[in-house]
């Protein structure tokens, strides 16, 4: 599998939305209740500014198959060695190890700008990102009970934390 990882930019609004839109009308891995516009995409922009942002495609397509990035957990500069992740593949593209390989490339960027802690903000019905999460070394640290309702189902929301390796 050979993937390229290139720096988000303003160019990629419309294929991250439409990547992002399939989860926010689909399951309760995003969190809105119906699809954002591609404007929305500079919320992204915005929230990862001096963060590592990726848009993931394939090296003889060219096709972005997803979309990863690093974000400020907390914008206080006590908090500058911790960063929270986030990341959306094509629904079909799923399973193929490129949230593996997406996984690692921010956490050698995290080294990079020295962030020490990656925090993961997930939804107790998005059981498959929980269980992918354990698998690559993150523990839960938190829940928030019943704090979400989507399509008329409340959820909880799960922390989990990884402790960076120097």
């Amino acid at each position: 599998m050979d993937l390229r990882f290139d720096a988000m930019t303003k160019e990629h609004s419309k294929e991250v939305m439409d990547i992002f839109n399939h989860y926010v009308v689909h399951s309760f891995a995003a969190y809105p209740e119906s699809p954002l516009p591609n404007e929305f995409f500079n919320k992204f922009m915005e929230l990862t500014k001096g963060y590592p942002a990726f848009v993931i495609r394939y090296i003889e397509s060219g096709k972005v198959v997803g979309f990863c990035f690093l974000r400020a957990y907390n914008p206080f500069p006590v908090f500058r060695e911790t960063a929270e992740i986030t990341y959306f593949l094509e629904k079909e593209e799923v399973g193929k190890g490129i949230g593996t390989k997406a996984l690692e490339k921010l956490e050698e960027e995290a080294k990079k700008i020295g962030i020490k802690t990656l925090l993961a903000d997930i939804s107790s019905e998005n059981t498959q990102s929980i269980m992918f999460h354990k698998k690559k070394g993150f523990r839960e640290c938190g829940r928030f009970h019943r704090v979400g309702k989507k399509k008329g189902k409340s959820f909880d929301v799960v922390w989990m934390e990884k402790t960076l390796g120097d």
